[in-house]
């Protein structure tokens, strides 16, 4: 059993407030939650309205596929209009 961890650590720049940042992460999350089908949360920063660290998880049998759905992964939030990523990191365990 093979389990992929990815930490994203993204700017929410179009945000104005708590409730826009919470609007666009659950628009993201959802959307990352049922394109790949991973379980993903937000972790940190609840409480600023530009900032927001996002965990994914998920299981598997092949190291190089749970590699390329991250990958997968990092690229999608890279393309969002409202996200900017800042930073992101992957462990396979």
């Amino acid at each position: 059993m093979i389990i992929g961890i990815l930490s994203l650590d993204v700017r929410v720049g179009s945000s104005n407030s708590l409730k826009d940042k919470r609007r666009i992460i659950k628009s993201l999350t959802t959307r990352i939650r049922s394109s790949f089908n991973v379980s993903i949360s937000e972790i940190n920063y609840q409480d600023l309205w530009q900032r927001s660290q996002l965990g994914v998880a998920f299981l598997t049998t092949e190291v190089r596929f749970a590699q390329s759905v991250l990958n997968r992964i990092v690229d999608f939030v890279k393309r969002h209009r409202d996200i900017t990523l800042i930073d992101s990191k992957i462990e396979i365990i």
